[in-house]
């Protein structure tokens, strides 16, 4: 979900990995270069200058021009714009380039200075002044300022993070949101929207597990009239009821004596007051299905309308794409494989049939931590998937130990290397996992055992 939710590298030359047609891994010798030894990089054809802050790599800088929710017939784009229906007069933006500031990702949204999302283990520069957006949240001041009162807006984010069947570096969200003018004219308007969301559910097969719209536990912000803030928060209820309705009514088999059911959740955001989560029961199991809440007023002060109040929630496509598609390995979005491919259409929600599965192969390596170093295990799977690329599964830690006499850190990380389109040889993945310890040497100084 969007803000709900929330490397030392030298260059060398080695062989890199890259598949010929016939599906077989080959071998070619090319040179890699870190950004952040190269006095620039580039990033969708503009240059930036490289500072101790760039550690975006060649991996992700590959894959930054693909918006994959723009793909014909693919899953992603289909799940966008049925999302987009349920908001037909809403402004539809999906094309916003990723290159964000970091005051733009964190501090237009009063992020602390100490939240963990600033840092360099956990997201993407290109320099001190500029990033790839960790969430679609970075663009929430901009829609407000432009005058956009009511607005979803898809776009791939990037977040550094471990790697296994539901985590890539790489994912997309949508951000919705709608905004009123906090006087009597705009609380009219609320209430007719309330009344025609509710028309349209109370004839839906729909059970919902609500929760008060306000309460001690979950409270109105000090600068909101708390009847215009509950007026909202019901308005953002209603709606995204209806949404759930879009997203699961079809394909759950909905009807009265089975309806859809959805459970809505106090929570706790730092960038909404009062704050829900929303839950929906599909295939026998309770599914959090995204975060939302009332926009907090420092948001829509920056934006310059702080005559407004409003709502605001975010969700990521791949964890319902994933459940709606019966896709099992996140990796699999970036399939260009035609078995993968072919079997969606543009507009339809349809179940994937797995075309094989192919063994994996997993390999181990440990190794000494040099002494004063810290070694994030983020920084540990980034360097393995600009390594191995999507042929990497996991990467778990299974071992932590301390030397009781010389105090040396000791880690030991299980490797788990699987191809979504061809069966990879133990030669083929012994090749790779030398390259991962060459650069584990080389970049965090560590001594293999």
């Amino acid at each position: 979900m969007s803000h709900f939710a929330l490397c030392r590298w030298k260059a060398c030359s080695r062989p890199s990995l890259t598949f010929l047609f016939n599906g077989r891994l080959q071998l070619r010798v090319a040179r890699f270069s870190s950004p952040a030894t190269q006095a620039k990089v580039e990033v969708l054809g503009q240059q930036f200058p490289t500072d101790d802050f760039t550690n975006i790599k060649p991996a992700i800088l590959r894959k930054v021009s693909a918006q994959l929710h723009l793909k014909h017939a693919h899953p992603l784009n289909t799940l966008r714009k049925l999302i987009e229906s349920a908001y037909p007069d809403f402004t539809h933006a999906a094309t916003i380039s990723p290159l964000v500031t970091p005051f733009k990702n964190f501090d237009e949204l009063s992020f602390p200075l100490d939240h963990p999302g600033r840092a360099k283990t956990d997201s993407y520069y290109v320099n001190r002044d500029m990033m790839l957006r960790t969430h679609t949240s970075a663009h929430e001041v901009e829609m407000f300022r432009k005058g956009e009162t009511k607005w979803l807006l898809t776009a791939d984010v990037y977040r550094r993070d471990e790697i296994d069947a539901s985590h890539y570096p790489i994912f997309h969200q949508v951000e919705g949101a709608q905004i009123f003018t906090a006087d009597a004219a705009g609380m009219r308007e609320v209430e007719a929207d309330n009344e025609r969301l509710a028309g349209i559910l109370a004839s839906a097969h729909i059970a919902i597990e609500d929760t008060p719209h306000v309460s001690p536990a979950n409270p109105v912000q000090p600068e909101h009239d708390p009847v215009f803030a509950e007026l909202v928060a019901k308005n953002l209820k209603l709606s995204l009821n209806n949404l759930m309705l879009t997203l699961f009514g079809g394909v759950q088999g909905i009807s009265k004596e089975n309806p859809l059911r959805v459970r809505w959740i106090e929570s706790y955001f730092p960038f909404t007051s009062p704050s829900f989560e929303v839950e929906v029961y599909f295939q026998d199991e309770w599914l959090e299905i995204l975060g939302c809440g009332v926009v907090i007023q420092a948001t829509l002060n920056t934006a310059g309308v702080p005559n407004k109040i409003g709502w605001a929630f975010g969700l990521g496509l791949e964890r319902i794409a994933m459940v709606l598609f019966s896709i099992p390995d996140i990796r699999m979005f970036w399939s260009e494989d035609e078995r993968f491919l072919s079997q969606f259409e543009d507009g339809k929600i349809t179940s994937f049939k797995p075309y094989s599965k192919y063994p994996s192969c997993f390999k181990d390596v440990s190794f000494w931590v040099s002494q004063g170093n810290t070694l994030h295990e983020n920084d540990i799977c980034d360097l393995v998937r600009d390594v191995a690329g999507d042929l990497v599964e996991d990467v778990k830690r299974i071992d932590h130990f301390v030397h009781p006499k010389t105090q040396r850190t000791s880690l030991c990380y299980r490797i788990h290397y699987r191809s979504m389109d061809s069966s990879l040889s133990n030669e083929e993945v012994n090749v790779i996992q030398d390259q991962v310890i060459s650069r584990l040497q080389e970049h965090f100084d560590v001594e293999i055992r």
